[in-house]
């Protein structure tokens, strides 16, 4: 995604089960590198890991204007 992800939009490289296709591909890119697991990002289970992750998704959403 050569823009970047928008929030709510799944990475293109996701596959049905949503693991990365470029993972441990020279064309994976660096960003995706720099994400180290840890409790801060993924919490204490895929449950924690996955509400953090929505909650990010929710932070980063693109703010869309009120109808007058």
């Amino acid at each position: 995604m050569p823009q970047g992800k928008p929030a709510g939009v799944p990475c293109v490289q996701l596959d049905e089960a949503l693991r990365c296709r470029l993972f441990g591909k020279p064309e994976r890119p660096a960003f995706c590198g720099t994400l180290k697991p840890g409790a801060d990002m993924c919490g204490a289970s895929w449950q924690d890991a996955m509400a953090l992750l929505a909650a990010l998704e929710r932070a980063t959403a693109p703010v869309t204007a009120s109808p007058p």
